[in-house]
């Protein structure tokens, strides 16, 4: 009876010990997927100017904007890399400034990129420029709406002029999108040279049907501001919408790096340049 009462309690300790085990499997493997990214099928990125943090949250020249901070990750401490526009765009789409203090035009680089990356492992980039009068196109800018300032992908001699595309080419079927996208609004539209409300207004009409395609179909919508309106601290909104994104307020200290390396992060890629020295954001995912 003793033998019997003795196996039995190591057959008990052998399942306590065995179910501590799956537990902790468990709370390891939570902790791994807490610290990822989710993989998404589209990420598209819209690009607004030149407005300080203060200006747009909370604002109500800004309805549009501050549903999405409402219902999807508002990053509060989110800056621009420096000043003026031009370096900010090449930071984002390839982890540097690549040296350039001003908006000089036209430039021309040959280094890796955000869509060489993609195009590494099979994946796909398209940029869209509101008002640039037709794809591939290469000048400095047209009719005071579109400037290649704000294009740093043109700049690019190692990417295809087949994916500089107008905005008139945006996908109507959000299946058909690249796997990442850069939108970039005219400068009436981006809020450059008009108001806060005509880029909220422009906003909505032209991407919120993404937005709300975007949540049920494992897609992301990142919008973000090239630079604040000129002081120091350079702190712009940021805000995530879309599948899997965890609604709240985000109080890390991010920059265009942070959100490239996010992207990277997402899609299996190394960090580019200065981004792999960045903090890919992760907690912000449901």
């Amino acid at each position: 009876m003793l033998r019997t009462l003795r196996h039995s309690w190591q057959w008990i300790g052998g399942m306590t010990n065995g179910i501590a085990v799956l537990a902790s499997i468990a709370m390891s493997s939570q902790a791994t997927l807490a610290g990822t990214v989710p993989t998404f099928d589209h990420i598209v990125i819209v690009i607004e100017e030149n407005h300080g943090y203060s200006q747009i949250i909370g604002s109500s020249s800004a309805p549009y904007i501050n549903s999405l901070a409402q219902e999807g990750a508002n990053f509060t401490n989110s800056h621009g890399v420096t000043h003026p526009s031009q370096p900010n765009y090449l930071a984002l789409f390839s982890g540097s400034t690549q040296g350039v203090t001003n908006d000089n035009c036209p430039l021309t680089f040959s280094g890796a990129n955000l869509a060489t990356q993609l195009q590494g492992i099979n994946l796909t980039f398209t940029g869209y420029s509101e008002s640039m009068p037709s794809a591939g196109y290469t000048g400095c800018s047209y009719n005071s709406l579109y400037y290649r300032k704000h294009n740093p992908w043109v700049d690019f001699t190692n990417i295809a002029s087949s994916l500089n595309q107008p905005f008139t080419s945006f996908p109507t079927t959000f299946a058909n999108l690249p796997t990442v996208s850069v939108v970039v609004p005219n400068e009436q539209n981006d809020m450059h040279d008009g108001t806060i409300t005509q880029g909220d207004t422009w906003l909505k009409n032209n991407l919120d049907a993404y937005v709300q395609w975007a949540k049920t179909h494992n897609s992301l919508l990142i919008l973000t501001f090239d630079e604040d309106n000129g002081t120091s601290s350079n702190r712009i909104a940021t805000i995530f919408v879309g599948a899997h994104v965890k609604q709240g307020a985000y109080s890390e200290n991010i920059n265009h790096y942070n959100i490239l390396r996010t992207i990277e992060a997402s899609l299996g890629l190394p960090g580019l340049n200065n981004a792999a020295n960045a903090t890919p954001i992760t907690d912000s995912w449901q």
